[in-house]
């Protein structure tokens, strides 16, 4: 099971030259109002991506010690075979959607999520901002050990789950057809999920399939042009401030707060929560929800 492939880090230079025709087309063919590139954002967008690498390598010990001791633990083997693979990879995209979601609608883990949402541009490169605190993602996944897949055919099927995604980060790409838009997630349906306007916040979770959202209430095709980015956008081109600015921000709510049911909410409620009784909600970049997730 070891030598499965990390399917990411052998798509990466796919990645790298998918980039480049996509800035190419927009040098060519540029849009008035397209999301189109810009060199401080796209250098960031890179610059967080190289940083979960390094980051994720931290946090896979984490993911290793605990799936390997439920799947110790857990008396059921799922097999590796060409019929059980489709299956895990449904398996694995249903729970990757409901993560996708949490990671949304509770606060301290949309802090983890936030940094993928944090460009105003829309391109390849936005894929690559990943976010550097992923330690709240693995949790997710853990059904799928304790049923018997073994721990490394799971992340072989995250990074495919990953990879997949990599192209729908782009404006490049109008519709798909019919049926294919249908079912799967599309660059259309993600631009969704990334804009920040009221009836398209909370939307479209979908990482391979987009049949989840679609079961579970929360889709939305896309009819006006997105506006991406942030309902509070953080202005800043720093690494560093952009992995972490929504942890401080919950650090200062916290402290502002005025009893411990306020700072219980500040970190386990929606990321645009705010008291009853009016208390002053100091400026984070976190979105308020105009419409809740159904």
């Amino acid at each position: 099971m070891s030598n499965l492939p990390d399917v990411v880090i052998w798509s990466i230079p796919a990645f790298a030259l998918l980039t480049v025709v996509e800035i190419i087309l927009v040098r060519l063919h540029p849009d008035e109002e397209d999301a189109g590139y810009e060199a401080k954002d796209a250098a960031t967008s890179v610059s967080m991506g190289l940083g979960s690498l390094f980051f994720g390598f931290l946090w896979k010990f984490q993911d290793v010690a605990i799936y390997g001791v439920v799947y110790e633990l857990t008396p059921l083997r799922v097999p590796l075979l060409w019929w059980t693979l489709p299956l895990l990879l449904l398996a694995q995209d249903f729970l990757s959607y409901w993560s996708h979601r949490s990671h949304h609608v509770i606060r301290i883990l949309w802090a983890c999520h936030v940094v993928h949402h944090s460009s105003r541009k829309f391109n390849l490169t936005t894929a690559l901002r990943q976010p550097w605190m992923t330690f709240t993602v693995g949790f997710f996944f853990l059904p799928m050990v304790a049923v018997g897949v073994h721990p490394a055919v799971l992340a072989f099927c995250n990074s495919l789950n990953l990879a997949y995604q990599f192209w729908v980060h782009t404006e490049r790409i109008d519709k798909m057809p019919r049926w294919f838009e249908f079912v799967f997630n599309t660059p259309s349906h993600h631009r969704v999920h990334h804009a920040s306007q009221g009836s398209y916040l909370d939307r479209n979770y979908g990482g391979v399939l987009i049949i989840w959202d679609r079961l579970f209430g929360s889709f939305v095709a896309e009819t006006e042009r997105p506006v991406y980015g942030l309902t509070k956008n953080i202005r800043t081109y720093n690494p560093l401030k952009v992995a972490s600015h929504e942890y401080m921000a919950i650090a200062k709510d916290i402290k502002l707060a005025r009893s411990w049911s306020e700072r219980v909410g500040r970190v386990f409620r929606d990321p645009g929560w705010q008291p009853q009784n009016g208390t002053p909600v100091p400026v984070s970049a976190a979105p308020v929800a105009k419409e809740p997730a159904k």
